[in-house]
């Protein structure tokens, strides 16, 4: 397959596969890709694998007939959902020889330490993202190898996600006669693909809006700060349209992207969509007003729960670069406006900005985030030179050592280590509105078939 790298993003509406290769000038030339709609994935979470593996069939056999090739040996995967939390923590460590440099090995014993820290029964670790480190009295140090110290201390923020989406995700692919090389959080992808250096040194928050949930990531002096996945997207918004308007699923959609505004203040008062009848029924009308309003309400409470965890994240003073918004979802009439009204910062659209120019043009829309960020993340694990951990599936670290006691050998022993700040993502608590039609959802669902 030459140096291609295969990637497989799978999304609430759509999944995506896509092919890619990283060139000497250090952009990265889609080879090929190809989607489709979705199924089997509710908010983010693998619930029906037959169903997502007859989604993801025709893009695989798509892909690498485009690309000329026979096999795709393995991929990475993106995985996101309302399962994933995650937590600060440090772990500090005793030197024996303290007059020895400090050592790469050292650093990476502190962060394998990381999958062992206390967790909910049937989770695991899986991302470690160093934050800082300190050597004796000397704190907020970013690389510490080549010091001297008898006290090594590391802070780091790790992802936590479920054992069984985890499981879930890896059967599909291993049924498609697959093999999965990592699980990469998706925020983390998309941001890879469209947040540029500058951004992530001054401050940045990325909002990726998926059809059934919307991530964040935010970065500050060039580090991931704080992750989240917040179950709520673009489909809870044509459900409102649905139930509020009184209309099929599909004709909320339609109206949602032809005619939809999020600012009901520049709808016009005197214009109405005709919605044809069913079963030889008269058609009904809609306001686009009322349309209008009934989108920025659910809006206003999605980016309510966004602001929420940028509070959470201890830098919503701190983004200097204001935020990126990207995903199917950022491409709605007057969002960016929206947001940039409702927080006051700084608002772009971000697509993938990193591809070759002998790329499909049309992978450079905000909907392909998420998948040129999973190539562009193969590409850094497979050099070696990733600023995240991405968990040792292959020996199963998060499964066979995550309660071992990891002895350091030669000059260092491990003292503590000690997970913090705790921030969860599964249970938001949006306002009383959202909730309610969360409670309907799963109401009118509970009798559904996994």
């Amino acid at each position: 397959m030459s140096n291609y790298i295969a990637a497989i993003d799978l999304g609430t509406t759509k999944v995506v596969t896509i092919l890619g290769e990283k060139s000497s000038n250090g952009r990265f030339r889609i080879a090929a890709y190809s989607d489709a709609d979705s199924s089997g994935v509710r908010r983010g979470q693998v619930e029906n694998i037959q169903h997502v593996i007859e989604a993801i069939k025709p893009t695989l056999q798509t892909v690498k007939k485009n690309a000329g090739i026979e096999n795709i040996p393995e991929v990475f995967v993106g995985i996101a959902g309302q399962h994933i939390r995650c937590i600060e923590s440090r772990a500090d460590v005793t030197r024996k020889a303290y007059d020895v440099e400090i050592s790469e090995d050292e650093i990476k014993r502190l962060e394998t330490d990381m999958y062992k820290i206390r967790m909910e029964p049937g989770e695991e670790v899986l991302h470690v993202i160093p934050q800082h480190y300190s050597v004796d009295d000397s704190h907020g140090v970013s690389d510490p190898v080549g010091r001297l110290g008898q006290r090594l201390s590391g802070n780091f923020h790790v992802i936590i996600g479920k054992t069984s989406s985890v499981q879930h995700t890896e059967l599909c692919i291993k049924r498609l006669g697959l093999s999965q090389k990592r699980l990469i959080l998706e925020p983390l992808a998309s941001a890879h693909a469209v947040l540029n250096e500058d951004e992530k040194e001054m401050g940045v928050a990325m909002i990726d809006m998926g059809g059934g949930t919307t991530d964040l990531a935010v970065y500050h002096d060039k580090i991931v700060r704080h992750t989240a996945v917040i179950p709520f997207g673009g489909n809870i918004i044509t459900e409102d349209i649905k139930k509020g308007c009184e209309i099929l699923l599909r004709q909320a959609e339609q109206v949602k992207v032809q005619y939809g505004s999020c600012l009901a203040s520049m709808a016009p008062e005197n214009k109405v969509i005709a919605i044809p009848g069913i079963a030889g029924r008269e058609s009904r009308e809609i306001g686009f007003k009322s349309l209008a309003s009934i989108i920025e309400a659910r809006l206003d409470e999605i980016i309510g729960t966004v602001m929420l965890e940028i509070n959470r994240s201890g830098y919503a003073k701190k983004l200097g670069a204001g935020i990126v918004l990207t995903g199917g979802g950022s491409k709605m009439k007057d969002l960016l406006g929206f947001i940039k009204l409702k927080t006051g910062m700084d608002v772009r659209l971000g697509k993938p900005e990193y591809t070759t120019s002998d790329s499909a043009i049309e992978i450079l829309q905000p909907k392909y985030s998420t998948a040129v960020g999973l190539i562009m993340c193969g590409a850094d694990y497979l050099q070696g030179n990733q600023i995240l951990s991405y968990g040792d599936v292959d020996n199963k670290i998060n499964k066979d050592k995550a309660n071992e006691a990891i002895e350091l050998k030669n000059n260092a022993i491990v003292t503590e280590v000690t997970p913090r700040n705790e921030v969860t993502t599964p249970e938001q608590k949006p306002k009383k509105g959202l909730m309610q039609v969360v409670l309907d959802f799963f109401e009118e669902s509970k009798d559904e078939k996994i």
